[in-house]
């Protein structure tokens, strides 16, 4: 998503807003949640653990907005940055136990309706489907380290541009097209040429 500057305005008098009333943390919340969810999906490829972990990333984004210095960057960078983390967490201990939405109620924020949440399932189903080469090759993604691992995943399975890498992992523009570089290298070690060729030759979907 391009950010005009008075896109920025407005999400950054949003951001103050929410530091001091959880209910204004719904706006953003209802700005961010799908492309989050959707990484998140992406990353995991289960249905609940995505939910899981989505709903801990905007239950920690509320509970430490407070701490949130505006860099004039989108809000969702930093969202991206806690949901790479929880999917980071996961990996290492392979097993994960959240919060979750309970968290985010008793912060005094309902993020979503039991109306909604079946029609939520319905299309993360779908999007998993969409997405299923992408899915044949998540194992071995697994099998390169997480820094390798969030610079791919960004850029082919959200279509991030460099420079919107960059602000989410905080690295320069040059670090970020290293590590891209480097991390197909090193997938193309654990994957066949004709899978890893068939698999990111569909990246023009993503951009």
């Amino acid at each position: 998503m391009n950010y005009s500057k008075s896109d920025l305005e407005i999400e950054k008098k949003l951001v103050e807003h929410a530091k001091n009333d959880p209910e204004s943390f719904g706006k953003l919340y209802e700005l961010n949640y799908d492309q989050i969810f959707a990484y998140v999906l992406k990353r995991t490829a289960d249905i609940q653990v995505a939910q899981d972990i989505t709903a801990e990333t905007f239950f920690k984004a509320l509970k430490t907005i407070h701490n949130f210095r505006w860099q004039n960057v989108p809000f969702s960078a930093w969202l991206y940055r806690i949901a790479i983390n929880e999917i980071n967490l996961l990996h290492r201990k392979g097993h994960y136990k959240p919060i979750s939405l309970d968290g985010l109620k008793d912060q005094g924020f309902d993020p979503i309706s039991a109306d909604n949440m079946e029609e939520e399932l319905i299309s993360a189903q779908h999007s998993l489907e969409r997405h299923a080469q992408f899915l044949q090759v998540q194992k071995e993604l697994e099998r390169i380290p997480a820094k390798y691992r969030d610079v791919i995943t960004l850029r082919f399975f959200t279509g991030k541009q460099i420079s919107e890498i960059a602000q989410i992992l905080g690295k320069p523009e040059g670090t970020v097209k290293s590590l891209l570089h480097r991390g197909l290298e090193k997938l193309k070690k654990v994957m066949s040429s004709e899978q890893i060729n068939a698999t990111f030759s569909q990246r023009q979907h993503y951009e």
